[in-house]
């Protein structure tokens, strides 16, 4: 995956929108669409700010397959990777609809007596 694909993802896992990861980091909404659109790329020291909100390395971030999250399920998961990527051309409505829905699944498997594990940080 490339650094934009990877931002993207990121970012969604948060729940945040462009504007909002601008604002956490210090830069214009425009900024964010634009490296998520690959039209642009960070500076290092930006590339250090993202890194380092989001809890993973350098490396991850430039797509480096030897460098993944902990634990992390949507690197780990060829099938995740395909949804997220497929769902990066979704409307924002459609992309708040889907969101929803995984809460919906996540609240209806809690309700089941599903436990969850904990991502460990």
């Amino acid at each position: 995956m490339k650094f934009n694909e990877i931002l993207r993802i990121l970012r969604r896992k948060k729940n945040l929108s462009q504007k909002d990861l601008g604002n956490k980091l210090g830069l214009a909404e425009s900024t964010i669409g634009m490296y998520e659109q690959g039209k642009r790329q960070p500076d290092y020291e930006t590339l250090l700010k993202i890194a380092d909100y989001f809890e993973v390395t350098v490396d991850y971030l430039l797509g480096n397959k030897n460098s993944t999250l902990t634990n992390d399920p949507i690197s780990d998961d060829p099938d995740l990777q395909i949804a997220f990527k497929e769902a990066s051309v979704f409307s924002e409505e459609a992309r708040k609809q889907t969101i929803d829905f995984i809460n919906y699944i996540k609240e209806k498997e809690k309700k089941s007596g599903r436990t969850f594990k904990k991502k460990e940080n």
